[in-house]
């Protein structure tokens, strides 16, 4: 039972994501500059590789190899010559595709490791028999045995990512652990570098531990003592700068935007790609809308590096217009938060809100919405965007009433006709009100403070406000190890706590009875979501692997103490005889139990938050996080109960643009693995046999390190 996490199954739902009415509504120019830059984020998004797993790079290179000399179609017949069965190879093309969507070999939601769901003997004839090892017999070779053993490796420490013994990353060498994190988040504090674009490295020299702070750059030099070094990821840094300069601006601010980020992927400068990010704000509503760099931190085991992502976007205008309309009203719906006045930016800056049907998105995966920059600085004085993505949340949230795990049979169908409405409502409240609120109280290098601390009081204690961020301080480097899933879970509590809001559910255009049903179907969507969450739980390390499940359990947490009947969580044996549990929501007291609920925890978060009170965030995060078999729920069982009903996360098959004279062109794909695996194929066709030459090579000489 438990093993099943570990492999992707055969059935996985595999969706093409449309992206064709809006490309074919783009003019020439704005075609040229979407396909520009979707080709600097798809060489970007390779770092991710390097990024992920010791093995991810010479795994995609293997398969690449595989792939590029015979279609999936082609290499069938070659499979069943060796001796496996239809469902073997289709486990084999499901184990490609997985590792394409991922951009390696663990998932991008949830950090769990995957590996073939057939046997090692049986791929490795087939490595074999194929074209590209008839070939290049030797380098197939070399490659297999490069990779194979980590390949199918399901010791403990690799089974999911972590820092030190918790598991595996390359974020860190295998030597460094937590107190190494601390140590070199403390220099990078001390020298006004951010850790976005870094990996650290660490040896012993006479004795003493050195450390090599690495920045994700084309150029390369040394800098003195803790060793910063620029050129990480130098190839794959190239391209991306080359094409970003292909990208011919419609505007001053896409113009000047862009020459900063070509400057911070050459120079490794994150305040270049901060300067970039401030003329990105400015460029309001474009018809073509694009992100790209060292973004979210929620894999590094820290919660400080970034992981590369890219992704080029057209906008939904219809959808747009309802986004466009919450912001408008944001300023009259963020006093109806549940904190003090002073704990909140002291201006709203008004964000582009759009709702985008993505073209290209390079990384492990794809999210449904994103409030961006993730500069703090950049978020509470100049602003931010947020988009919701329209064609993934089309298809990532579909679901079939048979597959409907945890709930009442009454409940099934208002919860398939709801969720997709009710969850546009969350995520727009989400990003914009989420995470554009709230303030962080800070003193600057100057001394200067942006709030009274002669005045302003902190409501859980009555008393004047104690701590706040100094100098160079971030949220990610204060909170590190939880930030990301304490944020998120902020977010969440905001969406909920807003959704009751009639004039929020009026804007997204519910109203009455359907305006009923959104608030109970937002609301039982993410207590249900909390008991999935423990899938993404890990008991032997007690740590938890993935931000958004993590949050979205401590929900549950809270809203099962609010107790009074609220929610109910019940063990129980299914149709099947086989363990099942039912989560019920009383929807007669969301608006009075489940409201005071959230207005109390969601105060105290943003009361931690805003104070820099990491103690106080810690304890209060931890507390509800603990998964234990005491209590009045076990949740120990109750998560072996989730594994063994869980069904796997959709992976997406997006379309290819190619130069065609003067014209660039839509390429799309089957939504199936074969359809996937093509796609990455013809990705990177141009240049593959120096782009895996590289990759290699950039592999080759972390090798060394990931030896504890």
């Amino acid at each position: 039972m438990v093993d099943s996490q570990y492999y992707l199954p055969n059935d996985i739902g595999i969706a093409a994501l449309d992206c064709c009415e809006a490309f074919r509504l783009l003019s020439p120019r704005e075609r040229m500059y979407a396909h520009h830059l979707s080709r600097a984020a798809w060489y970007g998004g390779l770092a991710v590789l390097l990024q992920t797993s010791p093995e991810s790079a010479n795994i995609f290179v293997l398969l690449q190899r595989i792939f590029r000399k015979q279609t999936p179609a082609q290499l069938e017949q070659v499979a069943t010559a060796v001796g496996l069965s239809s469902e073997e190879y289709l486990a084999f093309l499901v184990y490609a595709a997985g590792l394409y969507a991922n951009m390696g070999n663990y998932k991008s939601f949830g950090d769990t490791k995957f590996i073939p769901n057939l046997p090692k003997d049986k791929l490795k004839a087939l490595v074999w028999a194929s074209q590209a090892f008839q070939d290049q017999p030797g380098e197939m070779e070399a490659l297999w045995n490069s990779c194979s053993c980590p390949l199918y490796s399901l010791e403990d420490r690799q089974k999911q990512l972590g820092l030190g013994d918790k598991g595996i990353t390359t974020y860190f060498s295998g030597n460094c652990g937590l107190e190494d994190a601390e140590l070199a988040q403390k220099f990078l504090d001390s020298q006004n570098l951010s850790a976005y674009n870094t990996r650290l490295f660490k040896r012993e020299n006479g004795g003493k531990a050195c450390y090599e702070v690495r920045l994700g750059s084309l150029l390369s030099f040394f800098d003195s003592a803790f060793t910063v070094k620029r050129g990480d990821y130098a190839p794959l840094m190239e391209k991306v700068s080359y094409y970003v300069q292909q990208a011919h601006a419609a505007n001053d601010n896409q113009k000047k935007m862009l020459e900063e980020y070509r400057r911070s992927f050459t120079f490794g400068s994150i305040e270049a790609h901060k300067e970039g990010s401030r003329y990105w704000i400015k460029d309001k509503g474009p018809i073509v809308e694009s992100y790209i760099g060292f973004i979210e931190s929620y894999r590094d085991p820290f919660g400080s590096r970034g992981e590369f992502e890219g992704f080029v976007a057209v906008v939904n205008k219809a959808m747009s217009e309802r986004f466009a309309k919450l912001v408008s009203s944001a300023e009259i719906l963020l006093p109806e938060l549940p904190w003090p006045r002073d704990f909140e930016k002291d201006i709203f800056l008004k964000p582009d809100f759009t709702s985008l049907d993505v073209l290209t998105f390079a990384g492990s995966g794809i999210p449904a919405g994103i409030n961006i920059p993730n500069y703090d600085d950049i978020r509470q004085s100049e602003g931010f965007k947020n988009v919701s993505l329209g064609n993934v949340l089309a298809v990532a949230y579909a679901t079939q009433k048979d597959k409907l795990t945890f709930l009442e049979e009454e409940d099934k169908d208002v919860y398939i006709k709801w969720k997709g409405p009710s969850f546009e409502v969350q995520v727009g409240l989400h990003e914009l009100l989420g995470h554009g609120s709230g303030k962080l109280f800070v003193q600057d290098d100057k001394g200067k403070f942006n709030f009274d601390q002669s005045k302003v009081i902190n409501p859980e204690t009555g008393e004047q406000v104690s701590s706040w961020y100094r100098g160079s301080e971030t949220w990610d480097s204060k909170f590190s190890t939880i930030a990301s899933s304490y944020e998120e879970c902020r977010a969440e509590c905001v969406g909920l706590y807003l959704c009751l809001n009639q004039q929020v559910l009026s804007i997204f255009g519910h109203e009455g009875q359907d305006a009923e049903d959104v608030v109970y179907i937002n609301w039982l969507n993410m207590v249900r979501a909390g008991l999935l969450g423990l899938e993404f739980y890990t008991p032997e390390s007690k740590s938890w692997r993935q931000a958004h499940m993590q949050a979205r359990f401590v929900i549950l947490r809270v809203l099962l103490e609010a107790g009074e009947g609220l929610v109910g969580l019940e063990e129980m044996t299914g149709q099947d005889g086989r363990p099942d549990a039912r989560i019920t929501l009383d929807r007669s007291k969301i608006h009075t139990v489940g409201k005071n609920a959230i207005h109390r925890f969601l105060c105290k978060l943003q009361v931690f938050k805003s104070t820099a009170d990491v103690e106080g965030g810690r304890a209060l995060y931890d507390s509800y996080s603990a998964v234990s078999d005491g209590g009045s729920h076990n949740f120990l069982r109750l998560r072996e109960t989730v594994l063994l009903r869980k069904e796997a996360r959709k992976m997406f098959v997006q379309a290819n643009t190619r130069i065609n004279g003067d014209s660039v062109e839509l390429v799309e794909y089957e939504g199936s693995a074969a359809g996937l695996i093509r796609s990455f194929i013809e990705r990177f066709q141009e240049d593959a046999e120096q782009l895996e030459a590289d990759l290699l090579e950039l592999n080759k000489r972390d090798a060394p390190c990931w030896c504890c």
